[in-house]
């Protein structure tokens, strides 16, 4: 073929006589650049090679279940491996390979090592790393690769320690099926295939459920829609494995599930039995490594009446049981010692394993009795706290027997959201928890550290099951991370992670729909060794960590007091009947309930507790153009404001998202966001500014992200100024408060209305200087204002207040509302609509000209902080009515006014001081000049002295007030 290859290549090779060829000169082939010569002649080529002839021999099985159309194919890939199968489902395939080590093995376990492999080629994408190349493996990979490996593990025959290596592999994905119920299948269909002893095969199913109807082998976008995610593993007869998550599902539609995945698993086992006996192999004689007889009645007659007086005595707890038993077999040894038997001397630590375990499951069968002498259903004492540790976002510590964990919840911007790049599933996910099992949990002593495929499947299994009573992504759109980090364990570690990571979330604000528990549920069985069914068995609820090493199953099940949100079934046997599984989820509810009593009576309700030291978030809606202001060139001014201020913001369409430590950094960064992009203008809103100029009636500031305002010189001190640089000068940062807006609109700012008045000044003020911090909340735009019915509605006392739905920033006493910018059409209509004197009740409009970008703001607080209550409102109010009224009705009170007191709105006696073409002056009393100016159709016929009644209406650029005449009523 290589020669015929050639000729195709280079046909100039065809015309060549033979005896020129190098292969008629005895040489070799030229490979790798070097050539020799060939040791014996080779044979001719044949000359009549047919394109397209097979030399692979394949082999295929087809076969469909839940209307997809399924194929098992072997002799084409991988052929070297011990067994081979390529499995497809529409245009998705997976590879699956098994090897197993050659030689005896030297172990005394197991050594199977299962690896799944996504790589990024399986969809058409290059990996986004910085070689290109795909790293060590994902939490989906391990996770997967648990789903594979805990099926087939317990098929392997007793004894049999030979090194074996499971690796799965997706070749092409289309993104519509999950590939791990895929790999498992094959592997076990490759395992058929090869000659390593196992007893199989087994059958993996998927099953979601769609409005009250079980869907087989579901789509990835049915099962986004499914309240159901159900893979269960069987043999023909016996439940293998199950991992479930769910909604609140109930135990008896979750045992309809099961039921219906059985006979479904089912339908794969027929095609590979037909698929091996077609291309399957011989099964090869391994050694196994089994105990002998001799040496278990040895160590049994020697060890079997001291361990029973250990277990039966329930004082002894965890460690003085591992003690007394390194005791017994420290006599023990002695004893083989004198006997110089050295076989049971290297198969002691095992032996002694095996009589303990008989001496347990004797006892727990024949007795019901338990290590700790409880009852078969009995829970361990319960203990839980929350808020242990207050400077987090959430904190709990939850015990049950001698099991401890501490979880902490901590929140984050949704940027924070940890970026997935499996081949099927969603981009992100925000919610993940994280187990840890250090090594001081169990006193001992080693490393600590990476991805540990246990940790992994400990921690998914209680995120899967607290994702279910999280508050949807619309209304809770924080990146969540819970740290579970085992103090002590005893057995049902991830059902403690549960249970502590709820009430976390709960001491975090976080608005969960109810609590969730969890509980471990084991099974001693005895086994009729000629049928090899079960005569008898217990269920055992809440198992310690020795009834899980020393019995059949380990059952975790979660939920809430409605159903069931996570389950995860790992055996030790070769299957378990169906029967008595869906039996366990009675027991299992029963203690759950009770574990829910518990933690109900510690915390039942998000927190709302305040403390100013704990983590703050806020959220904040802005133009797309102000966010890029903030983000500057390349993002430089916004790491410049994180570097400042300690805190992380996060830009998402639309949105900023600021985590901070506390709220002193949180004020920080929301200062320099609002010097930089500005906010809304609030009258009695204390701001930031910059002196940009200075005129001889006052200075030009620069605030609120560039909008400029006029300090006039009057507002510039307590005290009278005589000049302007005395109190400020260009460049200087000034703390002003808005006190309105003139009639151009623009906007009046006032220094000593900011300042504290002197103390004795203050002694002689009749009615207090109102002032009022913005409170960055919702904001009505210009055409949305509320009307009075809705001001007195009592919206704000009739929702929740939480910890994520308080103001950042407090407001002071004043209720003074903005004002709106409007046109000269729209002013002259309020004008003669409703003239300047202002009513009892204030119009809550924002200043136009500024847009009303920012939304709401949430924060991470321990307390809330109600707002002003209904009375408050209306007497404050009430207050600063009446002071603008006295205030814009000075002619009553005094015969003239001063610059000081003349604001807009303020009727006085004027005296006419001079005439001119356009207008008068106006003499308004203690030496202060105003202009009137002359009315198209109006009234010119003025003499020097005559006494006019005007009214402020606006000021010219100068200062200089501009006056209108008053009808006489």
């Amino acid at each position: 073929m290589a020669t015929a290859a050639a000729h195709r290549a280079n046909p100039l090779l065809g015309r060549l006589p033979h005896f020129l060829t190098w292969r008629s000169l005895g040489f070799r082939t030229v490979c790798s650049g070097r050539m020799g010569f060939s040791s014996q002649p080779e044979p001719e080529p044949e000359s009549h090679t047919r394109p397209g002839t097979k030399l692979l021999e394949t082999f295929t099985e087809q076969f469909e279940i839940g209307s997809r159309l399924i194929t098992l194919e072997t002799g084409k890939i991988a052929r070297f491996a011990n067994g081979s199968v390529v499995l497809g489902m529409d245009d998705t395939r997976v590879l699956s390979t098994v090897c197993s080590a050659k030689g005896d093995a030297v172990k005394d376990f197991l050594p199977l090592t299962v690896d799944y492999q996504e790589k990024q080629f399986a969809q058409g994408v290059i990996p986004n790393t910085f070689m290109r190349r795909e790293g060590a493996p994902k939490e989906r990979e391990l996770l997967c690769a648990r789903i594979i490996d805990r099926p087939i593990r317990p098929l392997f025959p007793a004894g049999f320690f030979h090194e074996v290596q499971v690796t799965a592999n997706v070749l092409s994905s289309d993104g519509k099926q999950d590939p791990d119920v895929m790999a498992a299948n094959a592997t076990s269909a490759a395992l058929m295939l090869s000659d390593i002893p196992w007893a199989g095969p087994i059958g993996m199913i998927r099953i979601g459920r769609i409005e009250g109807k079980f869907i087989v082998n579901p789509t990835m976008d049915e099962l986004s829609l499914s309240d159901l995610n159900l893979v269960y593993a069987c043999t023909r007869d016996k439940t293998l494995m199950i991992d479930v998550q769910a909604r609140e599902i109930s135990e008896r539609d979750l045992e309809a599930g099961l039921r219906l995945a059985h006979p479904e698993a089912v339908k794969y086992i027929e095609p590979q039995i037909r698929l091996a006996a077609k291309a399957g192999k011989h099964k090869k004689e391994y050694k196994l490594s089994l105990m002998p007889e001799r040496t278990l009645e040895k160590v049994a007659q020697l060890a079997e009446a001291p361990i029973e007086e250990v277990f039966t005595d329930p004082k002894y707890g965890k460690f003085e049981r591992g003690e007394a038993l390194e005791n017994i077999t420290q006599d023990v040894r002695k004893a083989l010692e004198e006997e110089c038997d050295e076989e049971s001397l290297r198969l002691l630590p095992k032996a002694v394993d095996t009589v303990r375990k008989k001496v347990v499951r004797r006892r727990i069968i024949a007795e019901g009795s338990r290590l700790d002498g409880r009852r078969l259903d009995e829970v361990r004492p319960v203990y839980c706290e929350s808020g242990i540790l207050p400077m987090l976002h959430g904190s709990s510590l939850f015990s049950r027997g001698d099991t401890q964990v501490l979880c902490t919840v901590t929140l984050g911007a949704p940027g924070d959201a940890q970026r997935l790049e499996s081949v099927v599933g969603p981009p992100s996910k925000r919610f993940m928890l994280h187990y840890s099992f250090p090594p001081f949990c169990i006193n001992e002593v080693g490393k600590h550290g990476g991805l540990n495929r246990r940790e992994v499947g400990h921690g998914t299994l209680a995120e899967k099951a607290l994702l279910a009573v999280l508050p949807p992504e619309d209304e809770f759109p924080y990146t969540v991370r819970i740290n579970s980090e085992v103090m002590a364990s005893d057995g049902s570690t991830s059902m403690a992670s549960v249970c502590g990571g709820s009430m976390a979330l709960m001491d975090a604000g976080i608005p969960l729909r109810k609590h969730v528990a969890g509980v471990s549920v084991g099974l001693v069985s005895e086994v009729d060794q000629i049928t090899g069914t079960i005569k008898e068995y217990c269920i055992l609820t809440d198992i310690l960590g020795l009834e899980d090493h020393l019995g059949d199953m380990d059952f975790k099940i979660v939920g809430t007091q409605d159903g069931v949100t996570a389950i995860q079934l790992d055996i030790k046997p070769a299957g378990i009947p169906l029967d008595i599984v869906c039996e366990s989820l009675e027991a299992a509810r029963k203690g759950r309930i009770q574990i829910l009593d518990h933690m109900e009576r510690e915390i039942s309700a998000p927190r709302t507790q305040d403390d100013r030291n704990s983590p703050r978030l806020a959220t904040m809606k802005y133009s797309n153009d102000a966010l890029r202001r903030l983000l500057g060139p390349m993002g430089a001014l916004k790491r410049k404001i994180e570097d400042e201020t300690g805190t992380r913001m996060s830009v998402s369409d639309g949105t900023l998202t600021i985590v901070a430590k506390n709220q002193s950094a949180m004020d920080k960064v929301l200062e320099k966001v609002d010097f930089i992009l500005g906010r809304e203008i609030e009258i009695g809103g204390i701001y930031k500014g910059t002196v940009a100029s200075i005129k001889e009636y006052g200075a030009f500031v620069e605030f609120n992200g560039g909008q400029q305002g006029l300090l006039h010189i009057s507002e510039m001190s307590h005290e009278p100024v005589s000049r302007i640089s005395d109190v400020v000068s260009v460049g200087q940062q000034l703390s002003l408060m808005c006190i309105g807006q003139d009639i151009r609109g623009n906007i009046k700012l006032s220094l000593k209305a900011a300042s504290p008045r002197p103390q004795s000044q203050a002694n002689n003020l009749v009615e207090p200087v109102l002032s009022m911090k913005q409170s960055p909340s919702v904001w009505a735009a210009a055409g949305d204002v509320s009307t009075s019915e809705e001001k007195n509605s009592p919206l704000s006392e009739e929702l929740p207040v939480s910890k994520y739905e308080v103001n950042d920033i407090k407001s002071s006493s004043s209720s003074s509302s903005p004002v709106l910018v409007r046109s000269v059409e729209e002013c002259d209509e309020k004008e003669r609509s409703t003239g300047f004197v202002q009513s009892s009740k204030t119009t809550s409009e924002p200043i136009g000209g500024l847009k009303p970008e920012r939304k709401t703001v949430r924060t991470t607080r321990k307390t809330s902080k109600s707002f002003l209550k209904k009375g408050e409102k209306d007497e404050k109010e009430h207050n600063i009515s009446s002071q603008t009224h006295s205030s814009n009705d000075l002619s009553s009170k005094e015969d003239y006014v001063t610059a000081r007191s003349l604001k807009l709105g303020t009727k006085v006696t004027a005296k006419v001081y001079q005439v001119r073409t356009g207008g008068l002056v106006l003499d308004l009393g203690g030496g202060l000049r105003g202009m009137y100016r002359f009315e198209a159709d109006g009234k010119k016929d003025f003499d020097v002295n005559d006494e006019l009644q005007v009214e402020c209406v606006s000021f010219s650029s100068k200062g200089i007030p501009v006056m209108s005449l008053v009808d006489d009523e």
